[in-house]
């Protein structure tokens, strides 16, 4: 989980949301999205797990339900 369990990048978001790399960033540009944490030299984002898990798990949730209502995610 993320570097040293505490940042996630874009591929971390990605792969807790079971999404693509390219998909995770279109998420991350949203509105509602956490603001990141900083913007590395080395061109990575990182954001604070304490402060995307709650996203993910209510984007999750929001997503999971309307599937189960035949809705496209």
């Amino acid at each position: 989980m993320g570097l040293r369990g505490k940042l996630y990048t874009t591929g971390d978001i990605a792969d807790r949301l079971g999404v693509t790399r390219q998909r995770a960033y279109q998420l991350s540009r949203r509105k509602d999205f956490p603001e990141p944490l900083d913007d590395w030299p080395n061109g990575l984002t990182v954001w604070e797990v304490k402060v995307v898990d709650p996203w993910i798990k209510d984007y999750l949730r929001k997503h999971r339900a309307g599937a189960a209502e035949g809705d496209a995610p």
